[in-house]
């Protein structure tokens, strides 16, 4: 199973931010969209990822305030990314290393969404349970031997 696979049944809405936006205005964004990060794009160009985490952390070295903080001060700037050809096992095995949450999905320049670690975990247990599935209706199937061995029961 590849990323692009997520992506299509998730969808295309993405929400974006720029990096001179004020972190109010991110987090804001964030709350009325019920989303816990926003890509950050600059001039056409993906340049960071802001997530909860980066804005709890910011708001706790600024004593309980958001202030005049800007998305740029808090983001993280070299997020992992993947392209929508990356296989799951892969992503996931990424995400874990990174303690990462969320990952953009690029296609060359172009972001084409984002996979949160929900997304790819939904989708190894909707794999895995298709698998059961077809095992199961195999072993069901089972042709009986000459001697009229039954299948295995499940």
């Amino acid at each position: 199973m590849k990323v692009s696979d997520i992506l299509r049944v998730k969808g295309s809405t993405l929400f974006t931010v720029s990096p001179a936006q004020s972190l109010q205005h991110a987090v804001e964004t964030m709350a009325g969209n019920d989303i816990g990060s926003l890509v950050v794009m600059e001039y056409g160009d993906l340049v960071g990822m802001l997530t909860f985490r980066e804005v709890i952390a910011a708001v706790v070295k600024n004593n309980g305030q958001l202030g005049t903080l800007t998305v740029r001060t808090v983001m993280d700037d070299a997020p992992l990314t993947c392209t929508p050809e990356t296989e799951i096992d892969e992503v996931r095995r990424m995400m874990l290393g990174r303690h990462a949450r969320y990952m953009p999905v690029q296609d060359g320049r172009t972001l084409m969404g984002v996979v949160s670690f929900y997304d790819v975990a939904k989708a190894v247990v909707e794999g895995q349970d298709f698998e059961n599935r077809m095992l199961k209706a195999y072993i069901r199937d089972w042709p009986a031997d000459k001697e009229g061995a039954e299948a295995p029961k499940v």
